[in-house]
């Protein structure tokens, strides 16, 4: 039952991380007005409202004007409830459960903000950040090893000092070679937010993952769009994907790259 509770939880936050996403980016409120259309603005009716399952029984369409509703709501709604099932079944009803739940939520939340906008905003990074050093506070690495996270402060501030610095000596050498943005200072602190929460070891698997996953979308929309090499992918996007893989599957990752040493 306390698992049913943990993904029922997990659909009802990533009901709310819905709303961040849609509207952090254009500098609207996340409390007024309520939940309306966004194209004929009426409201929609907490029966319209019910995470994952609205969405199927409307047949993605507003009750009001009938357009589609994005596909990327009830997607939101369903991975965020999945994970915070997946981190329950890991921690179970301890106080370790909140921090790394807040942590996964707040990775997709970026994910898909700097996916629709390029952009990460400080009110999601600073604050991971500081629940990534409190992960490394209660030791949670220690506690959950079926959990990839930091063991220790130290191994938490180390962590996030070297996330940052190794993005922010790249996005600098960059621009003074050539003389343009090459990465956004949001990354620099995402991967700060990143370290923090795993320790230092794991980053450069989390880096390499993330800079392999960049590389092949970018030859591939390059093959398939008019996309060319020298455009900006959302790095952003690919860190927190192998952020989210290597907490869950970082021991049996780290395995198989041993056995094909």
């Amino acid at each position: 039952m306390l698992a049913f509770y943990a993904f029922a939880l997990g659909a009802v936050v990533g009901s709310f991380l819905n709303v961040v996403i849609h509207r952090w980016p254009r500098e609207e409120s996340i409390v007024f007005p309520g939940s309306h259309c966004p194209r004929c603005n009426a409201p929609i009716r907490w029966y319209d409202n019910l995470p994952i399952a609205s969405w199927l029984i409307l047949r993605g369409r507003c009750r009001s004007c009938r357009e589609p509703i994005a596909a990327r709501y009830p997607l939101v709604e369903l991975a965020n409830a999945l994970f915070y099932l997946a981190i329950y079944l890991r921690t179970g009803p301890t106080i370790g459960f909140i921090p790394v739940a807040a942590i996964v939520s707040m990775t997709l939340v970026l994910i898909w903000i700097d996916l629709d906008v390029q952009y990460l905003p400080n009110v999601v990074t600073y604050p991971g950040i500081v629940v990534g050093l409190t992960i490394g506070v209660l030791s949670l690495g220690e506690h959950y090893p079926d959990l990839t996270l930091s063991t220790s402060w130290i191994d938490s501030a180390a962590g996030a000092i070297a996330g940052a610095g190794v993005l922010l000596v790249i996005h600098l050498a960059y621009k003074l070679v050539r003389r343009g943005e090459g990465m956004g200072l949001g990354d620099v602190k995402m991967l700060a937010m990143i370290g923090g929460v795993v320790g230092w070891e794991p980053l450069f698997g989390i880096l390499m993952l993330a800079s392999i996953a960049g590389a092949v979308s970018g030859i591939l929309l390059a093959i398939f769009t008019r996309a060319t090499m020298r455009d900006a992918l959302p790095f952003g996007v690919f860190l927190g994907l192998a952020l989210l893989v290597v907490m869950f599957f970082g021991e049996p990752l780290a395995a198989w790259y041993m056995r094909m040493l």
